[in-house]
């Protein structure tokens, strides 16, 4: 199920090329496409290689898996990574839609990121990164919403996350499991021993959920 990349570089331009492969073909068949991106440092540098591709990104639309409850000017803020890291060079015509928004609760954020999610769906392309705890997207061990989050029946796409859990412990906004499933394809982005057990012979967390599902195709790419 692993598959293994020799270092950061080489994974990542890997990566790139296969969601470039994968938007190509959402824009040959619909006339657009669909990424959901992530934060985190795995996906940093597939950005810098994905901006870089030339393909019609006036018709590509952007968005995250998850994001903290915080705005863009925030260090933390998933939508900065992307912005900064990502819609630069042609990748800069690209659409993007937060999830974040200027509420008074991450639950209200949710509310309104819900419908325009929904419209997306299904995702061409998703990247997912995985944290050392095995939460994928803000779906958090410990999290009082987890269990709402990972119901496969759920009725939402998103959810606020209340502060407490998650490194830093700040609220979020957060795709559910059914959104992620949504996905055409997806690759979940790796780094280090730890993750690699976590994924080989750990069970019952929030990645497992994902990667043992048979809905959404998925691909782990992994590098020391």
């Amino acid at each position: 199920m692993i598959e293994t990349f020799a270092d950061e570089a080489v994974l990542a331009a890997a990566a790139a090329a296969a969601a470039a492969d994968v938007l190509r073909a959402g824009l040959a068949l619909r006339g657009h496409a669909t990424l959901i991106g992530t934060g985190g440092r795995s996906p940093a540098p597939v950005y810098d290689a994905l901006r870089e591709i030339d393909l019609d990104w006036g018709r590509v639309t952007v968005s995250l898996s998850d994001d903290r409850f915080l705005p863009m000017t925030s260090p933390d803020s998933n939508e900065r990574l992307v912005r900064e890291r990502l819609l630069q060079g042609r990748a800069a015509a690209a659409t993007f839609l937060s999830l974040y928004a200027n509420t008074p609760s991450p639950e209200a954020a949710a509310d309104i990121a819900e419908p325009q999610l929904r419209a997306l769906a299904p995702f061409d392309m998703l990247f997912l990164g995985m944290g050392e705890d095995g939460h994928v997207a803000s779906l958090i061990p410990g999290s009082p919403v987890m269990e709402a989050g990972l119901d496969p029946a759920g009725g939402r796409f998103v959810i606020g996350v209340p502060a407490g859990v998650g490194s830093p412990p700040v609220a979020r906004i957060s795709l559910t499991l059914p959104a992620l499933l949504a996905a055409r394809s997806a690759l979940v982005l790796i780094r280090g021993a730890a993750k690699r057990d976590i994924v080989e012979h750990g069970s019952g967390l929030p990645v497992h959920a994902f990667l043992k599902q048979s809905k959404a195709p998925v691909r782990v790419l992994w590098t020391p």
